[in-house]
């Protein structure tokens, strides 16, 4: 079964691409690589069920088991020791990915209070984005009831772009709705 998005991306983007940017090759045009999902769970220092919640969340909203991230500093502000849990993260590659960019972008996105389209300025400058989601509950897996806290993550999108402009290209004809 292919995905819809990896089709449109073959037969639609790939061309619209390579007119654009005059692309000698196939090869030069920008393609998504894979998506990160990060949860970061502060609380987690306190309680350790929360990151437990969290993990499962995410496991729901990839359709992939995050692993455990933990702290590379001890930090006493924070009451934070070198190596304890803190967070929880995904790395979506291949067909979870476009079904997860899909999913984020015709149904997630829209979901979102007020929503007017995402950041144009939140790219790295090497054809990444990335973006910042403040509660977990616009995913259509999560259930609204099971939530006893609202927590937010941030999506990194990684392409092989070189450039900004490429990217932003590559992500508009993927269907991200930028603010215009």
């Amino acid at each position: 079964m292919t995905n819809r998005l990896k089709e449109k991306y073959d037969k639609e983007i790939v061309p619209a691409l390579m007119e654009k940017f005059n692309y000698t090759s196939i090869m030069q045009v920008p393609k998504v690589e894979k998506i990160v999902i990060n949860m970061g769970v502060g609380d987690a220092v306190s309680n350790s069920k929360n990151l437990d919640e969290a993990v499962e969340e995410l496991t729901l909203i990839s359709g992939q088991k995050p692993i455990i991230t933990k702290a590379k500093k001890s930090i006493a502000g924070f009451r934070l020791r070198e190596g304890m849990p803190i967070g929880t993260k995904v790395t979506l590659r291949a067909s979870r990915m476009y079904d997860f960019l899909d999913k984020l972008v015709s149904v997630s996105l829209p979901r979102v209070r007020d929503f007017h389209g995402v950041s144009k300025r939140a790219f790295d400058g090497r054809g990444n984005y990335t973006l910042g989601i403040r509660e977990q509950l616009i995913f259509p897996e999560i259930d609204f009831d099971d939530v006893n806290k609202v927590r937010g993550m941030d999506i990194v999108l990684v392409t092989t772009a070189q450039t900004d402009e490429e990217a932003r290209e590559l992500l508009t004809k993927l269907g991200m709705p930028f603010a215009k």
